[in-house]
């Protein structure tokens, strides 16, 4: 029989989301339900989540000051969201204003970030503890990150020892800490504040409490897991996870194979699917319409969907792109963040409107037109927990090119002579963090897609894989029936 679960999130799309952990909770619990588990999610009402469920909301549980100096907080059941049962912890005075998750409007930190975060862990606990009012009393407590990573240790530190815990790693680097002044708000025992409990160099880490105390760790890949038991990987986190090591594993996320699906997707100019790969040269012309590129087809198009910041490595990139100038390639880069980096692509388009598009933003028809688009594409990653992109590319018969980290080292088979003899061959795969290493990814890419016949063997391989989320909600449920 499946276990019935609280799963815990600070992110909820498509009202707030910041990164992997919000793909995530939008597909996981539903996938979970489809599988037959009882899955509910809950998290902080937000402005937005509480207005756009304002006629469905229903009082589940109230608490009154729970544990510390945190405020009273009620649970109202919202309806539903991508399938799963939704609950929200409301509290006016926390949660009732406008910004993001984790910063205000301006883009700072939420100086009372622990409170809200605490609020959330101590009321997941609670939950967990005492059930709600429609009758659900979860078997596992499924924390994710830092904020919801005291869940785990409130619950044992109440004595209760009939729910099991699980938390998942999407970014190991956020590692929610706060000063040692905040012990008495957030009701943490004194007890517990030591190099083997909670404390993280003289301060309170949520991360670490959730790494002690919850029975099994999830890491979003099977390489992440392995990774951040290593010192290079950790973020200081490293020691705790080896002491732990016989509770961690890697469980890959999924993609949503209803939005990303060549088949169906109404963003291309032409649907197409493994047996029909030449109607991808359609949509290669529409994207080279659109970004104003000459309509070339004896060019190799990289594509380019992310975050601008130093984790994807795409400055790597800026070093070496003037250096593919005057090459059978044309790049197509569509992203936001740094600011530096954000200048250098804009520079790029300018010295080579022939061969470079650069949008700054997002634009979520542009993303999925590059994905159909492009031959390649890149993610020179300096460390990547899971990865979407390059399984959207994977799916669209794009052949990635990674750097071998993380979830990009689990999805992506690097070409070579026994890959491709047996069939498993479906993109390239460099090692080190260099622009030297990616510049000689991209010109073995290059010589492969001159070989059509090659080509179209890889792209065939890429789209016979399946990264939908009902294989990873499988592992799921075998961990919590042995959580």
């Amino acid at each position: 029989m499946s276990a019935s679960v609280l799963f815990v999130s600070s992110e909820i799309p498509p009202w707030v989301k910041s990164g992997g952990l919000g793909d995530v909770t939008a597909a996981l619990p539903g996938a979970l339900c489809r599988a037959g588990s009882d899955v509910r999610v809950l998290v902080p009402g937000y402005r937005a989540v509480l207005s756009a469920c304002a006629d469905r909301l229903v009082e589940v549980a109230t608490y009154d000051a729970p544990g510390g100096l945190l405020p009273a907080a009620r649970v109202l059941s919202a309806g539903e969201v991508n399938g799963a049962p939704l609950y929200v912890v409301e509290c006016a005075a926390l949660f009732d204003r406008d910004g993001g998750a984790y910063h205000d409007p301006l883009g700072t930190d939420w100086i009372d970030a622990h409170l809200r975060f605490g609020l959330l862990s101590r009321v997941a606990a609670s939950v967990a503890r005492w059930g709600l009012g429609d009758g659900f009393r979860p078997q596992v407590l499924h924390s994710n990150d830092w904020p919801s990573g005291l869940a785990s240790a409130y619950l044992r530190w109440d004595g209760v020892d009939d729910v099991a815990t699980v938390i998942s790693i999407h970014n190991v680097s956020h590692q929610g800490v706060f000063a040692a002044s905040t012990l008495g708000a957030l009701g943490v025992p004194a007890y517990a504040f030591n190099p083997s409990g909670v404390e993280y160099y003289g301060n309170l880490s949520f991360l670490k409490a959730g790494l002690i105390y919850a029975d099994r760790i999830i890491a979003v890949s099977p390489s992440y897991a392995i990774e951040i038991q290593t010192p290079e990987d950790g973020y200081g986190m490293d020691g705790v996870l080896r002491a732990r090591a016989a509770s961690v594993l890697g469980i890959l996320n999924g993609v949503d194979t209803d939005v990303w699906n060549p088949a169906t997707d109404r963003h291309l100019a032409a649907s197409y699917d493994r047996d029909t790969l030449d109607r991808k040269r359609d949509n290669k012309q529409a994207l080279q319409r659109r970004c104003t590129l000459p309509e070339r087809d004896d060019v190799l198009m990289l594509g380019v969907v992310s975050r601008l910041a130093y984790q994807k490595g795409l400055d790597l990139l800026l070093e070496i792109a003037d250096r593919l100038a005057g090459q059978p390639v044309q790049l197509v880069v569509l992203g936001s963040g740094d600011a530096q980096q954000e200048s250098g692509f804009r520079a790029l388009a300018e010295r080579h409107p022939d061969w470079v598009h650069v949008s700054i933003g997002f634009d979520e028809s542009l993303a999925h037109q590059i994905e159909a688009g492009v031959d390649a594409f890149l993610m020179p990653s300096r460390f990547e927990p899971c990865g979407l992109n390059q399984m959207y590319s994977l799916r669209y018969g794009t052949l990635p090119i990674v750097r071998a980290t993380g979830g990009l080292l689990d999805t992506v088979v690097n070409l070579r002579p026994d890959t491709l003899a047996g069939h498993s061959a479906n993109g390239f795969v460099f090692e080190a963090a260099s622009a030297e290493a990616l510049l000689v990814a991209i010109h073995r890419a290059l010589e492969a897609w001159q070989n059509r016949s090659l080509w179209r063997s890889l792209q065939r391989n890429a789209m016979a894989q399946d990264f939908s989320w009902s294989a990873s909600a499988a592992r799921y449920q075998s961990v919590y029936a042995g959580a």
